[in-house]
């Protein structure tokens, strides 16, 4: 490998270590419900963003929640001598895309039936740090 090449793969893998990812596949609520809670975290702190799925009453916010500190627990794998409360780590990205559909017939008056849509998503979180922090 060329010296070039090196340090741009070099300076690629230290890019990567500043952020860190979760997903969540195939979770059982709309993703219309779950990108009005990922709205509420997006670009905010980590603590902020888990305060606010804490108090928050809808039922994704549980969810999105545990994969916060999925995020974080990564993040803290990937950096170990880094501490988590310096590194003013942030949601970086937040992503909620449709997953697969259980369709359902539910009766209809006079013989018709009415095809019931049970969807499902999947939510991609990036949790990033402040270069500016990190030694």
């Amino acid at each position: 490998m060329g010296s070039r090449k090196k340090q741009m793969a070099d300076a690629i893998k230290e890019g990567k270590k500043q952020v860190a990812f979760a997903k969540l596949n195939n979770c059982p609520t709309s993703p219309r419900k779950m990108r009005l809670v990922a709205d509420l975290v997006r670009g905010e702190k980590v603590e902020n963003a888990l305060n606010i799925l804490k108090f928050n009453q809808k039922e994704a916010s549980g969810r999105l929640e545990k994969l916060l500190l999925s995020a974080i627990a990564n993040w803290q794998a990937k950096n170990e001598d880094a501490d988590v409360e310096s590194a003013e780590l942030f949601v970086k990205e937040i992503r909620v895309d449709g997953g697969s559909m259980l369709k359902r017939l539910r009766p209809a008056p006079q013989g018709r039936a009415h095809r019931i849509r049970k969807r499902s998503n999947h939510v991609t979180l990036v949790v990033g740090a402040n270069n500016n922090t990190q030694a």
